[in-house]
């Protein structure tokens, strides 16, 4: 008996996700079926960038309670296991006390990332345990570097180490990625470097990640960060609470005490806008807001309406979508500011409520500064106004329940964007200016990120490096990075000796850092995904999740979710909420349904040969 191989390349939460839809449909497989599931990742199985080794500052984004790796119930949420498994809190910190002192984790906590990767890693322990007998698992801690294709539709996995995987079935999650050097990196670094006699202090990151990449940064060094979103969040903790620095009293009260290792973190990006703090969750731990208009009917409708009339299915996101949203986003604010069910048949989105939804995702609509003192004003005031509706509630401040809206709708948003249902214009604009909106607006940090921001800016240790516009130039004079917005009463320039671009770096295959990207792309295995003109990244794959060659063909026997295909598919990023339909479980769910459906086949199709007397051999089905 041969039994069938399966990789899994990579195994972070996307791979650890297709490892329990093994487990779970591993009944389904013809008799005396059984699998080798090869499991390749150089980290710890579950974790993925969630890894157990980075600092305990670092937090999730999402309220642990709606974190979970069992969609269907049958297993704790990431709140339930750490309280399960003895965490308490410790004046922010959680140790696996298994007492009763220090304070319980509760439903609104943002847990570490860390804790989420020790999570992730009880859940693979917990999955690999229950294994049924005919599936076993091999663990091949190394990277994967390139995948041939052999015979008999089999790949060749050449890992780093030298060592060749041999598989029948291929799944990529490999998850995040790291773009290769642009050319601005590279005149970065150069400056860098060659200004380094005059300026020891000099540095460039154009990732932070892992954190220990900023230790280069010199205390009592300034350092200018670009970016206000949840990865600034991650480069400001490291650079003061990383350094020992602590923040004492909770809220507005909130203070800072330095240790004196800090450098001076001045903040910028083009905007020069904060990212919103989330409100305090009202709705429960699968209470979420329920679409009237924004529906994937609705938009349905709308496609086809376009088909109908424009002989062309794909929609124009502002002037078709965009509307739909807005009445959405409308409709919870009303009823979240007269407190009161309002039928949807009465409400009609009005001029008023529109400028109010205006003002929210643009505040800096219609706003005019003088000069960089005006600015830093209306940054602070900002902050405090929207952290003062975040702890109103996401039911009880019609700001927050407008926003949130953007959150609960991403079914709706999906059924819009995926797979080419935009024009290739249309695509550009909503991913180059309404995504980076939204996610400002309805996907920013835990409440109290902000107010120890505002600590920090009180504190002296936090600044603005510049205003809407800034810009970097070199300053080869000073041997210093220079940070300048235009005024209309002068320019506003700060120096720094430190950059670090504060952002994620968006998945391209072309520029992708992996090898085994690159040699996927030579072999003509997988090809990057493009709507028309529009190259939004991710690799291209059809709606049952397997990838497009070179030539247009599906790969046969191979399937990639996740961040891999982010650009057919929208927001990939999520991990699954209890109680909740979940995408993320649905792409695992298809694609290894897939892989029973095709071994099935393929056994039927063997036993129908042997029994009309066929010599032909099965494939590795036994």
């Amino acid at each position: 008996m041969t039994a069938l191989q399966v990789a899994v390349v990579g195994v972070g939460p996307r791979g650890l996700s297709i490892l329990q839809r093994i487990s779970e449909l591993a009944t389904e497989l013809p008799p005396g079926c059984e699998l080798d599931v090869h499991l390749i990742d150089p980290g710890d199985s579950g974790q993925g960038v969630h890894s157990t080794q980075q600092p305990g500052h670092l937090l999730t984004n999402t309220v642990a309670s709606q974190v979970t790796m069992f969609a269907d119930g049958q297993g704790p949420s990431f709140t339930e296991w750490a309280a399960d498994s003895g965490y308490r809190q410790f004046g922010g910190a959680f140790y696996p006390t298994g007492g009763d002192s220090g304070e319980p984790v509760g439903e609104h906590a943002y847990l570490p990332r860390q804790l989420l990767g020790a999570y992730l890693s009880w859940v693979f322990d917990r999955t690999a345990e229950g294994l049924p007998q005919q599936v076993r698992i091999v663990h091949h801690r190394d990277r994967a570097v390139d995948i041939e294709p052999r015979d008999a539709g089999r790949f060749a996995i050449r890992l780093e180490k030298g060592f060749v995987v041999l598989s029948d079935y291929l799944f990529l999650t490999t998850g995040h990625c790291e773009r290769t050097p642009t050319e601005e990196d590279r005149a970065y670094e150069e400056f860098a470097r060659a200004n380094a006699e005059r300026n020891p202090r000099l540095a460039y990151c154009s990732t932070p990640y892992p954190v220990t990449r900023l230790q280069q940064i010199a205390p009592g060094s300034t350092v200018a960060v670009q970016g206000f979103g949840l990865t600034a969040h991650d480069v400001i903790s490291e650079l003061t609470v990383g350094r020992g620095g602590a923040f004492y009293g909770s809220g507005s009260d909130t203070e800072y005490r330095p240790s004196g290792r800090e450098p001076q973190i001045r903040l910028f990006s083009r905007q020069c806008l904060p990212f919103s703090a989330r409100g305090v969750n009202q709705k429960g731990i699968t209470g979420a807001h329920q679409p009237r208009f924004f529906t994937k009917d609705s938009v349905r409708r709308l496609r086809q309406a376009a088909l109908q009339h424009r002989g062309d299915p794909r929609l124009n996101f502002t002037e078709e979508v965009l509307p739909l949203l807005l009445r959405e986003m409308g409709y919870a604010y009303r009823t979240a500011e007269e407190q009161r069910s309002i039928h949807p048949e009465d409400y009609e989105l009005t001029a008023g409520d529109r400028r109010v939804l205006e003002e929210i995702l643009d505040p800096l609509c219609g706003q005019q500064f003088a000069n960089q003192e005006g600015f830093a004003k209306f940054f602070v005031d900002y902050i405090g106004s929207d952290l003062d509706h975040a702890e109103l509630g996401n039911a009880t401040s019609p700001v927050k329940a407008a926003t949130d809206v953007i959150r609960d709708t991403r079914a709706s948003l999906r059924e819009a964007v995926e797979f080419s249902g935009l024009t290739p214009e249309s695509h550009g604009v909503f991913n180059r200016t309404y995504v980076p909106v939204m996610n400002r607006v309805s996907f920013g940090p835990p409440r109290h990120r902000n107010h120890q921001l505002l600590a920090l800016m009180r504190a002296g240790i936090v600044g603005l490096a510049g205003g809407p516009g800034s810009r970097v130039v070199l300053d080869q004079e000073e041997a210093q990075f220079t940070v300048r917005t235009d005024y209309p009463d002068g320019p506003e320039i700060h120096h720094a000796d430190a950059l670090v671009v504060a952002r994620l770096d968006a998945f391209h295959p072309e520029s992708d850092r992996s090898p085994l990207i690159a040699n996927l792309l030579e072999r003509g295995l997988v090809r990057p995904y493009a709507n028309g003109t529009f190259k939004p990244g991710g690799i291209d794959i059809d709606e049952r999740g397997r990838p497009i060659t070179a030539v247009g063909e599906p790969l046969h026997s191979a399937w990639a979710v996740g961040y891999l295909v982010e650009g057919p598919r929208f927001y990939t990023h999520a991990l699954p909420r209890q109680a909740m339909a979940s995408q993320f479980t649905l792409d695992a769910d298809m694609a290894v349904r897939d892989m029973v459906s095709d071994i099935n086949d393929r056994h039927n199709t063997t036993s129908e040969d042997e029994d009309a007397g066929s010599d032909r051999k099965p494939v590795s089905v036994p």
